[in-house]
């Protein structure tokens, strides 16, 4: 055995959600290793296949701009 490598056995326990955000971290970088530019955030949420609308203080595309309060001096 390698140093560091630990075998599989039935005793092996796995964070899914660890996991799950590994796969999407790796589609994002598969994303702009392909790109020739930054990507946009709506191309980013398009790789990790979530909506606009799904995510919170996003407005959905075409959306009007929400009202900016004024900037203090």
């Amino acid at each position: 055995m390698r140093y560091g490598i630990r075998p599989r056995g039935p005793d092996t326990v796995h964070d899914h959600e660890a996991l799950d955000e590994i796969e999407l971290y790796a589609e994002v970088l598969i994303a702009v290793a392909g790109a020739d530019r930054r990507l946009t955030p709506e191309e980013i949420d398009r790789v990790l296949g979530v909506s606009p609308a799904d995510l919170p203080g996003r407005p959905p595309p075409g959306a009007a701009p929400s009202p900016r309060s004024p900037q203090r001096s």
